[in-house]
């Protein structure tokens, strides 16, 4: 009897699928934070007067920094000065992309939510709501791509991101 395997050994690949969802499972961690410091940051120009666009806009880029900061190096190991073409500017574009997504569904919700005549306090609840959620739709995608892409096996190894084997 032949037993034909895909040359990896069993153990190897269970190791192999552990760290992967311990890595997304840490992924998810930093996003929660990322968007709690989001939140904090959009309710509080909200909060003093500032428009919805600048609030949003200054609350993605807090959430983007921590994200990039904590997940970079918690998630996927990588140390040193990020490179700004393999690792910075793809970063920015996966998650510009997510945030124009998720701003997308916010805007959606809130159109949708208008006509109803809900009190403001329950219209900003809701809203706020879709803007968590879309967030939430938009993470499985966002942590596909950058671990394909820009941080993960897929991507591109540079001297200054990883060891030589």
């Amino acid at each position: 009897m032949t037993t034909v395997t895909n040359g990896e050994r069993p153990r190897t690949a269970e190791k192999t699928r552990r760290r992967g969802w311990a890595r997304l499972a840490r992924a998810a961690t930093t996003s929660v934070a990322a968007t709690v410091l989001s939140q904090v940051v959009l309710l509080a120009v909200l909060a003093t007067g500032g428009a919805a666009a600048l609030a949003s806009t200054l609350a993605w880029a807090a959430g983007a920094v921590l994200n990039f900061l904590v997940t970079r190096r918690w998630v996927w190991g990588r140390t040193g000065r990020p490179r700004v073409r393999r690792e910075l500017l793809p970063y920015l574009a996966v998650i510009g992309l997510g945030g124009l997504a998720s701003i997308g569904l916010t805007t959606l919700a809130g159109s949708l939510l208008s006509p109803l005549g809900l009190p403001h306090f329950w219209w900003v609840v809701l809203v706020d709501g879709a803007y968590v959620a879309g967030y939430a739709l938009v993470f499985v995608v966002k942590f596909t791509l950058l671990d394909r892409f820009v941080f993960g096996r897929g991507a591109a190894r540079t001297p200054a991101t990883t060891s030589r084997s």
